[in-house]
């Protein structure tokens, strides 16, 4: 498999973190292994995740194919940029074929990345997890490491502009690998969410206090921001589904 705009994406990356002074605080590195296959469960904060949760594989010399939905790989500009980086679609109206693709990259040895939550968490604390991951890495028997970011919504995140001021902290955590059988995902995705929730808890509570202003967009309302909270955030996603099939309704009656 050959990759050339991955590489240098990264190599971009990279000049973006000094620049821009980005201090990315990172932990665990140590826990993704150099070779071999693993899958990277990752939480959902921003729409530069793909960006950050790719830096601890960079760290061990590793690309990082990501799974993410089919609405991306149609994009006419995000698709071939998708496809070049060898990411993996997924249909979330139908996505045992994606899940089997991965399933197949990981046997193969490849470093996967999936976000387990299926979608932004508005709140930016953990939302329940689907338990795609749990299984999928039970299928291919590879390790599943739990990977948790915080400050990424700063730059860019649902409702809010493009935002690139100087001078701030990411923080990212690797954690221990699960190792997942299979028999019971209740129960695996549900200690995978609980290890995620204690390494967020973490990454918040060390972020520099003098980058937080009081009742902070960005920090979740349990720590003082003013975030919405996880129902909330849950209220806003159902009402956000209900006009995206008002949406394609009214798309589908006018073809008629």
């Amino acid at each position: 498999m050959v990759d050339i705009s991955y590489p240098a994406v990264i190599a971009a990356a990279r000049t973006w973190f000094k620049l821009g002074d980005l201090r990315i605080n990172m932990t665990g590195v140590e826990n993704i292994p150099t070779e071999g296959g693993a899958l990277l469960a990752i939480n959902h904060l921003s729409y530069v995740d793909y960006i950050m949760a790719g830096f601890p594989g960079a760290e061990r010399g590793r690309l990082t194919r990501f799974m993410a939905k089919r609405e991306v790989f149609d994009h006419p500009i995000g698709g071939p940029v998708m496809r070049s980086f060898h990411h993996i679609s997924v249909d979330r109206a139908a996505g045992a074929e994606g899940m089997m693709v991965a399933a197949r990259k990981l046997r193969e040895g490849e470093l996967v990345g999936i976000f387990p939550e299926a979608t932004l968490s508005r709140s930016f604390l953990i939302k329940d997890l689907k338990s795609g991951s749990v299984r999928i890495a039970a299928d291919a028997g590879v390790p599943l490491i739990p990977v948790v970011l915080f400050g990424t919504q700063r730059i860019l995140t649902k409702g809010r502009k493009l935002d690139l001021t100087r001078h701030r902290t990411i923080g990212i955590e690797v954690g221990e690998p699960l190792h997942p059988t299979g028999t019971d995902p209740v129960a695996e995705t549900a200690e995978l969410k609980g290890r995620m929730e204690q390494m967020l808890d973490r990454l918040i509570r060390n972020h520099p206090a003098d980058e937080i202003e009081p009742g902070a967009w960005w920090m979740p309302k349990a720590y003082g921001g003013s975030a919405p909270t996880l129902e909330e955030a849950e209220q806003l996603y159902a009402e956000e589904r209900r006009q995206r099939a008002a949406r394609k309704r009214a798309k589908a009656t006018k073809k008629r």
